[in-house]
């Protein structure tokens, strides 16, 4: 069995990698600093943000596996594990992280929202990939909270640590925007293939099985995360993905409404509802009307 890293501290992981612990709640990280390994197996009880410049093994995180390039920033939040896979080789770790102990964020802004921040839930293979000027950007905010790290702890630390991190958050979430648009083509495919996946989901025995589409059960169907399938499904529709999945329940129900050898409830029954009262309060609350009243519009 093999054996697993845990970091509960953020000594822990400056430990790890060759680093003096200037603070116990935040570190910024230089790889090249740290001795040549193998890959292991990680548990971590941080936030850690991960910036790579060069490839240094395949990671496994989940079931999805990310073969790391230059210019990959991947996220991981306290209860995550990440495993290189290849427990052989030897290799130099390069590049730059950020980690923090999730009690830095007691009593701040950031620690207000840092749920928000959906990227943490995303798999490595929906990792962010950068241009050369975003890894600038976000070496220089790194050097930003680490220049304060030097200084002597004041009232004022905290805050500023905390308020550099949600500046740099802040531009990940528009870094991943771009990524969005700019893998429109990509992005296209997995809403032909979401599409179809409810049209298939209808036209089985799941309804009766499964009960509704979920959005955990689609992402799941299409191997992407719930949070990036949502963030996705939402900057190419302007709907949420649960929006969208009752959409397409309320086009199959508009026929099934005009089958007159079926009751309502025999209806809400065979898209999935469990009770038919939850069927027609959707259906209302998207055309106005109850399915009798639109059943009698025909």
């Amino acid at each position: 069995m093999n054996k697993v890293v845990n970091f509960e501290t953020v000594d822990d992981y400056n430990k790890f990698n060759n680093h003096e612990t200037l603070h116990p709640l935040v570190s910024v990280i230089d790889f090249s600093k740290a001795h040549e390994r193998t890959g292991s197996k990680m548990n971590f009880n941080l936030y850690c943000i991960f910036l790579k410049d060069v490839k240094c093994g395949d990671l496994k995180y989940g079931r999805a596996t990310y073969d790391y390039q230059q210019g990959t920033l991947v996220f991981v939040s306290p209860g995550q594990v990440v495993d290189v896979e290849n427990k052989i080789d030897t290799y130099q770790p390069s590049g730059h992280g950020l980690v923090f102990h999730p009690d830095l964020l007691h009593g701040t802004a950031l620690g207000k929202i840092i749920s928000d921040y959906n990227f943490f839930s995303y798999n490595t293979n929906e990792a962010l990939h950068l241009s050369a000027k975003e890894q600038q950007l976000v070496l220089d905010l790194f050097s930003k909270i680490n220049y304060e790290l030097q200084q002597s702890v004041d009232k004022h630390s905290k805050k500023l640590v905390a308020s550099n991190i949600e500046l740099f958050f802040n531009y990940c979430e528009r870094f991943y925007d771009r990524q969005f648009i700019t893998r429109e083509n990509v992005n296209q495919g997995i809403l032909e293939r979401f599409e179809d996946l409810l049209n298939t989901y209808f036209s089985s025995e799941k309804p009766y099985s499964v009960g509704l589409p979920s959005v955990s059960y689609c992402a799941d169907e299409l191997h992407l995360s719930a949070n990036y399938f949502g963030d996705l499904i939402k900057k190419e529709t302007g709907k949420t993905a649960q929006e969208y999945i009752q959409n397409k329940i309320i086009d199959v129900a508009k026929e099934k409404v005009f089958d007159g050898g079926k009751s309502i409830s025999q209806i809400a029954y065979d898209l999935g509802f469990k009770y038919p009262q939850h069927f027609n309060r959707l259906f209302k609350q998207r055309t106005g009307m109850t399915p009798n009243e639109f059943r009698n519009l025909n």
